[in-house]
């Protein structure tokens, strides 16, 4: 049961359970007032009727402040569900970018993790990074966009590197 659902329906339960013990202690007030009681030995039952009450009122207390706290404050279990969700597609993008390197060379290897290191990288920044030279890096950089692995962009006189996986 979500957090929200829970809340409010602990503020219904204590409302309904404060009204009830409310009416109690009324019921309670008057019938020590009827019966004149203070400090009677006949009036034992009604003061002990008036403590448990004053107990229950705590419980009661205890209750509807939970259902606040529940309903309005407490957003921590949608977070680690969120967080938990970042946390698996990470690992599966991971998992994914480990299986497409074992289908690549050594070359294609460097130019993919650079790639993903800086997506976006402009292709004179990724030659200096994979120490390749320019015809060695161009013909991966096709090989790679042939197998839908990497676009290129136009960035003013050279190119943008960027993952499509």
């Amino acid at each position: 049961m979500e957090n929200k659902k829970l809340g409010l329906l602990l503020i219904i339960i204590s409302i309904l359970v404060g009204g009830m013990f409310i009416y109690y202690i009324n019921t309670l007030s008057e019938q020590s007032t009827e019966l004149g009681c203070f400090n009677k030995p006949d009036c034992f039952a009604i003061e002990r009727g008036l403590s448990i009450s004053h107990f229950a009122i705590g419980v009661f207390s205890f209750i509807l402040a939970l259902g606040f706290y529940l309903l309005f404050f407490n957003k921590t279990d949608e977070k680690i569900m969120k967080r938990l969700e970042d946390e698996k597609n990470k690992k599966i993008g991971d998992e994914k970018f480990e299986w497409i390197l074992k289908a690549l060379d050594d070359y294609e290897k460097r130019v993919l993790k650079a790639v993903r290191e800086q997506n976006g990288i402009t292709q004179n920044t990724l030659r200096l990074r994979t120490n390749m030279s320019k015809a060695k890096l161009s013909y991966v950089l096709q090989e790679l966009e042939k197998r839908n692995l990497i676009k290129r962009i136009e960035k003013g006189k050279t190119l943008e590197v960027w993952l499509k996986i």
